[in-house]
């Protein structure tokens, strides 16, 4: 690859358009448009033509659980609500949230009304938020390669340099990986993941259930695993089901029939009865953690910096905060004049993430594991615990506002 060719400057290049990438960019949006702030997106899968883009949700249409913060996040950024084409327009509210243990008395529910809010979150179709995002990416100055891939990534005194697949090259004072760790880069970097396997596979589906779900949202925990039943539109909820690894084929061959009704056995009636459910696909879990999230004049998001268990909901939303506060220090950055991408810029923001990730992290992995012990006595426990969560208001509220991402 030649790589004498010149190569075009930006202050920010951005790996990878997923949710993670376009939010960023979104985020720099009004730093791009108003003063000049240089930023580039590199996004290997070639997006739909505008005329192509017209929303039609399906039964299987995968969905991600936004926390009433990450809502406010986008309320910010003007994507919220904003006119008919506005995350809002497809996002089912999660009102009420109610947690227990199969074969165990007590429960502890969580109801908007009681924070003061609409909503606890929203279950928001990803395509949907796609789209949303990458419409208002065609009104901003935002240079889009697409579809295009980083071949090589190289440190220079000031940044990085990226050659791209078509032999084009760009040097940026920041790049942020947001490819969700796959394309290789962030190990040819030598930044090392702390990688903790559960044993587990995750089963998503859509569900289609007999009474309206009047916005609860469910967590469960089974002797098959964990499992989560978040509204969606149209008498659907999405589940999410966690088997031990071995396991999971089993479920997978069943015919449809005798997959709901093993549904029902380990679910209950709370819901209704489940009367359809769509495609299953599967995926295995593990915590991962990348050791490094910031360096001179990089930085690492979303899934290329953390990957948790699914069932509390929070990897998005985590990745969202991310994105913010990094967007805040580059909105700093260039306010001050100060170099893009510097070491103490960069340093500030792996700083402001630590506590909020560490936390989140103890909070998803904890959850998995007290519930994934099988003892008479630790049942007993648990169960002792989510009738006195339910019964003590205060302790109940703080826990529900930093499930929300509205208290860090």
């Amino acid at each position: 690859m030649d790589d004498s060719r010149p190569a075009d400057r930006v202050d920010v290049a951005i790996i990878g358009g997923g949710l993670v990438g376009a939010s960023l960019a979104c985020a720099l949006g009004e730093l791009a448009a108003e003063q000049g702030l240089r930023v580039a997106i590199i996004e290997p899968r070639a997006l739909p033509a505008v005329s192509e883009r017209v929303y039609q949700p399906s039964f299987d249409a995968r969905a991600s659980a936004i926390a009433y913060g990450s809502r406010r996040h986008f309320e910010r950024l003007g994507l919220w609500v904003n006119d008919e084409a506005c995350m809002a327009s497809e996002a089912s509210p999660i009102r009420h949230i109610h947690v227990s243990e199969r074969g165990r008395l007590g429960a502890s529910r969580l109801h908007a009304e009681e924070l003061g809010v609409e909503a606890l979150g929203y279950v928001v179709p990803n395509a949907w938020m796609g789209q949303v995002l990458h419409r208002r990416l065609e009104a901003l100055p935002i240079d889009w390669r697409c579809p295009a891939s980083v071949e090589q990534l190289t440190p220079e005194a000031d940044g990085y340099r990226l050659t791209l697949d078509d032999g084009s090259a760009l040097t940026a004072g920041l790049t942020v990986l947001a490819d969700g760790g796959r394309s290789g880069l962030k190990a040819r970097l030598g930044i090392e993941d702390d990688r903790e396997s559960y044993d587990q596979t995750a089963l998503i589906a859509n569900v289609e259930v007999s009474r309206d779900h009047a916005g609860w949202a469910f967590e469960r925990f089974t002797a098959d695993g964990p499992m989560a039943l978040l509204p969606l539109g149209e008498g659907r909820m999405e589940l999410v089901w966690t088997f031990d690894r071995d396991e999971v084929g089993e479920a997978l061959a069943l015919g449809d029939g005798d997959f709901l009704a093993r549904l029902q056995r380990a679910f209950g009636d709370r819901a209704g009865r489940f009367r359809r459910v769509g495609e299953r696909h599967t995926y295995p879990l593990s915590l991962v953690t990348a050791r490094e999230t910031a360096r001179p004049h990089l930085a690492v998001l979303g899934n290329a910096a953390h990957a948790l268990h699914p069932v509390a909901g929070q990897g998005f939303n985590l990745a969202l905060r991310g994105v913010m506060d990094l967007a805040a220090e580059i909105a700093a950055a260039h306010s001050a004049g100060d170099v893009i991408g510097s070491a103490a810029m960069l340093a500030a923001f792996e700083a402001r993430r630590a506590r909020d990730t560490r936390a989140i992290v103890r909070f998803s992995d904890g959850l998995i594991r007290l519930f994934g012990i099988d003892h008479p006595v630790m049942g007993h426990a648990r169960a002792a615990g989510l009738v006195g969560l339910n019964a003590v208001g205060p302790l109940r509220r703080t826990l529900a506002r930093r499930a929300m991402g509205i208290e860090r």
